[in-house]
């Protein structure tokens, strides 16, 4: 039959929650049993929607008439209470009622992503202080006027009930409060008798015992049925409204106040013109209760109706979904992340994958580098996108890196005295290892080059030829060493081929080792739940001064069409084949990693890191917000021309003629041995110099102490005065350009 829509306004308690099905059931009232899809049924259940067949009395007819017919009403109806009042009841277990969909939030509480619960159910976690007060106030008027005053039961409005039935031989308003709605919700019952309506008195009352007011609020907030597997103010204010229910115009509370006495024949995205009666009927009631004024209910009843449902929030999908894997027994997971700038990265993501090709895949990480915490954290350009099989999470996919690697050779370099930023490095056709030779990206060449200028270039020979001088199987172990996961090809050594990508490593994995060197040198541990002290760093991929001059030179690099220059220190690089396309780029406070491709790894014709990833990169630092800040210059550092270098540190030379009597035999460190410690008198008034003495090599040799040189000698012996305690790195270089370096602690 059609909705009744000339009824007066019900009185308090007069809710009852309806049934699932059609428009009828709107309008009767039924059993209150929960059902599959979410909604209850029940003429007696909680909340349905307050019908009436008998108005209140006229003037004419007096408050004393009504009085006196209730007076004799109560008489048989209480012998009947008397008679059906049920046996003793064992404790009311809440946990069922208790159980809420775990949910996934930013590092300040901002959802990212819910998740169902094991049922299927959307019943997402939230209390009254989280839902807008105009909601509050019109659902007590329209449901329950004496909420506040009354201990669970209203006796005016069961006596109002009672005397209906009496009267009408039927039910014809149920009498509920809020309290009573929440204790059928509580612990449904599919009997349809005055038994099971006491039962439901008596609970009403213990909650409003156990729970208080603001307790069976919250309750009711989270069970309330909304239609399907949708339950609570907060999941449907998200799957109807797409918002939270902290904010709500006037028509939203209303429609959220009228759906759950009917929530399958009320759903917006359903029945919207059903579900815009009912609404239209709640701001009646509630203007003509004081709630709002007859101009607010009008304006209310000009806003449309929802007529779909909106996806649940699925930021940070991969992250969220990792999150869960990891500790599915928390309901509310928080994450370190910034929810404004992951959904702006999450934005630019998808937006340049799409531009960049189909079937292209887009991953980007934020770190911030003093902690460690993850800011952002975009897997690919949609959770839900198979075409791009956004499902993968490609932050920790394993890919080729291209020449996104050769900032930790250079650094190695610098930190074993072989080379410094200024050094003069060969940009020629060369062939190492006798059959690898190596060319540049646009199969030119520079020629004589500066270090500075071969890695803000990426030149490839260079990168390869301090590689040679470092030992590709030190380079691993540094790495390794940082707390990257490489994978090489099997059961081969590392080579030479390392330099421009011949290995496997994750966009997350990179992205810590460039924190390192912003952190001078100390690789940050990964932070990804908000809340969670940053461990010491006890990993280092570089020396404090080796770690900044990369940093300085890599600021230095020629920044991407329509972006400025020396703001921020990155580095792109290319897999073989146009695989992978990646750009990294840090400042003091953060670093972001950028990688392009296809997931299944096919190449991509054009697929190069300067034009397709730079971009994204220089942009999802301006969406950070606020001005890049330089890495700080740590003491120690040497400022020099090539021609004002130490002679071995101005030009890097593999091979030296060596004349008559010059010693053949690879240069090494005699004294101190590695991982000393050494007592040098530090504190005395006059301390002791410490030793150096080297074995082999061609003469003069250079003597550095954390890359700082001390001494040039023709002599293998030498000797060093220091200036504190502490560990240090002493290096020495010969005229070959062969070195050796140890670390020892002075004391």
């Amino acid at each position: 039959m059609p909705e009744p829509t000339d009824l007066p306004p019900p009185s308090a308690g007069e809710g009852t929650l309806r049934s699932r099905g059609g428009e009828g059931s709107d309008a009767a009232g039924s059993s209150c049993a929960r059902h599959e899809g979410g909604a209850l049924s029940g003429r007696w259940g909680p909340l349905s929607r307050p019908l009436l067949t008998q108005g209140p009395p006229s003037p004419a007819e007096g408050g004393g008439r009504v009085w006196r017919v209730l007076a004799l009403a109560a008489v048989p109806l209480a012998a009947a209470l008397w008679a059906a009042w049920p046996a003793p009841l064992p404790p009311l277990d809440l946990a069922p009622a208790n159980l809420r969909s775990t949910i996934v939030t930013d590092r300040v509480g901002q959802l990212l992503r819910p998740f169902a619960t094991a049922d299927g159910r959307w019943r997402l976690p939230v209390a009254v202080e989280g839902v807008d007060p105009r909601f509050l106030a019109i659902l007590k008027a329209y449901e329950d006027r004496r909420f506040a005053e009354h201990a669970g039961v209203d006796p005016a409005a069961l006596a109002r009930a009672g005397w209906q039935w009496l009267r009408h031989g039927r039910i014809v308003s149920g009498g509920s409060t809020l309290s009573m709605q929440v204790a059928r919700l509580v612990e449904p019952r599919p009997e349809r008798s005055l038994a099971a309506k006491l039962r439901q008195i008596r609970r009403a009352r213990e909650l409003e015992t156990t729970l208080g007011k603001t307790g069976v609020l919250d309750a009711y907030l989270a069970l309330a049925p909304y239609g399907g597997p949708v339950e609570g103010v907060r999941a449907a204010a998200l799957a109807y409204l797409g918002r939270e229910p902290a904010r709500l115009s006037t028509a939203e509370a209303a429609l959220l106040v009228a759906l759950p006495q009917a929530p399958e024949a009320r759903r917006p995205d359903r029945h919207p013109e059903r579900a815009r009666r009912a609404r239209d009927r709640v701001l009646d009631i509630a203007a003509a209760r004081g709630v709002i004024t007859p101009a607010e209910a009008r304006a209310a009843k000009a806003e449309p109706v929802p007529s779909e449902r909106r996806p649940f929030p699925m930021r940070a999908a991969h992250a969220a979904e990792a999150a869960l894997a990891a500790d599915p027994a928390s309901p509310v997971i928080r994450l370190s992340l910034d929810g404004r700038l992951q959904a702006s990265l999450e934005a630019l993501a998808a937006e340049r994958a799409a531009a960049a090709g189909p079937g292209l895949s887009a991953a980007i990480l934020v770190l911030d580098n003093r902690t460690g915490a993850v800011l952002a954290q975009v897997g690919s350009p949609g959770y839900l996108d198979a075409s791009r099989r956004g499902a993968i999470d490609m932050t920790l996919a394993v890919r080729s890196p291209g020449s996104a690697l050769k900032p930790f050779i250079y650094a190695l370099a610098f930190e074993n005295g072989l080379a410094h930023p200024e050094t003069l490095l060969e940009d020629r056709p060369a062939r190492f290892a006798a059959t690898y030779a190596p060319e540049n990206f646009d199969l030119t060449y520079q020629g004589t080059v500066t270090a500075r200028r071969a890695l803000q270039l990426s030149l490839n020979v260079p990168a390869v030829e301090l590689l040679e001088a470092v030992g590709p199987a030190r380079f691993i172990a540094r790495l390794r060493a940082g707390g990257a996961s490489l994978v090489l090809p099997r059961e081969t050594a590392p080579g030479l081929p390392v330099a421009l990508g011949g290995l496997g490593i994750t966009l997350t994995d990179l992205a810590r080792l460039y924190a390192g060197l912003a952190r001078g040198g100390a690789v940050p541990e990964i932070v990804r739940r908000a809340g969670v002290d940053a461990p010491e760093a006890e990993r280092r991929i570089a020396e404090p001064v080796a770690a900044w001059y990369v940093a300085d030179t890599l600021r230095g690099a020629p920044p991407p069409e329509n972006a400025l220059p020396n703001r921020i220190a990155y580095k792109t690089g290319t897999s073989f084949g146009y695989r992978d396309a990646w750009a990294i780029g840090f400042d003091r406070r953060i670093t972001v990693a950028v990688w392009l491709g296809r997931a299944d790894g096919a190449a991509v014709p054009g697929l190069v890191g300067r034009s397709v990833a730079a971009p994204v990169l220089f942009d999802a630092f301006s969406r950070y917000g606020g001005e890049p800040e330089p890495v700080a210059r740590p003491p120690g550092t040497l400022s020099a021309s090539s021609a004002a270098l130490p002679p071995p540190l101005r030009h890097l030379r593999a091979d030296v003629p060596r004349g008559p009597g010059q010693a053949a035999a690879p240069l090494r460190i005699a004294y101190p041995p590695d991982g000393s410690r050494i007592d040098v008198g530090h504190g005395e008034a006059a301390p002791a110099g410490l030793a150096l003495k080297a074995l082999g090599g061609v003469p003069p040799l250079t003597w550095m102490v954390n890359s700082l040189p001390v001494e040039v000698s023709a002599r293998r012996q030498s000797a060093w005065v220091p200036d504190g305690s502490g560990f240090v790195r002493i290096s020495v270089i010969d005229a070959a350009g062969g070195s050796d370096s140890v670390v020892v602690r002075l004391e």
